[in-house]
């Protein structure tokens, strides 16, 4: 029986070379290919694939949110990502919305497969680069007993959305920075502000600084 895939890369170019990729596998069909979250998560329910392979930075709906709906709707479903991300953030929050494997977009055929076949099987699988990520994270962490005082209150999203408007950055410029949309960054801000009971970006600009999570430099 072979294994149901469904890509979701919002690069047609990339999606076609791993159709081609994977076409002569013998255990490996792909039954649909997607330009965005928004029809990932259509296909997804009218095609039932095994699994979807997802990328992150996509227009319409990003591959975080895709995720966190497909799971809630179609938990059968597992989810793969194929990112060029490796970020701790991106990658800890694509785990955090449900995805069973997280590869770097330069990773081997093999990789791939293996992957592919392990999350099929029921097992999770990150590449080594991905783990070494989440090792030093945790590392870090470690280092400080002391949790920082966000840590309590906010997301690590939300914690993110701070720090770039602390850095001055505008809602359109963190929207696309974060590939999402300026209504959830908005959304994101005003529970930042509920939180910590801010009442102006000037407070939030003296926490960022006050709790060292911008660099004045």
């Amino acid at each position: 029986m072979k294994i149901k895939l469904l890509i979701a890369d919002d690069h047609q170019l990339f999606r076609e070379g791993l159709v081609n990729l994977l076409a002569d596998t013998p255990d490996i069909e792909i039954v649909g290919q997607a330009p965005n979250g928004q029809e990932a998560l259509v296909m997804a329910a009218k095609l039932m694939p095994d699994i979807v392979i997802m990328d992150i930075g996509m227009p319409i709906l990003n591959g975080i949110e895709a995720t966190g709906q497909l799971r809630k709707s179609h938990p059968q479903i597992r989810v793969i990502a194929l990112s060029m991300h490796s970020e701790k953030s991106y990658v800890k929050e694509m785990l955090e919305a449900g995805a069973s494997g997280y590869l770097f977009k330069n990773c081997t055929y093999h990789q791939l497969i293996e992957g592919i076949q392990a999350v099929y099987a029921g097992k999770k699988y990150l590449s080594d680069t991905i783990t070494e990520v989440l090792i030093h994270d945790y590392l870090d962490k470690s280092e400080d007993s002391r949790p920082a005082e966000t840590e309590s209150l906010l997301t690590g999203r939300e914690t993110e959305v701070l720090k770039l408007f602390a850095m001055g950055k505008s809602t359109k410029e963190i929207a696309d920075q974060l590939f999402v949309s300026i209504k959830t960054v908005g959304t994101h801000k005003q529970h930042i502000m509920d939180k910590l009971e801010f009442k102006s970006t000037t407070d939030l600009v003296k926490y960022a600084i006050r709790n060292k999570l911008i660099d004045l430099e």
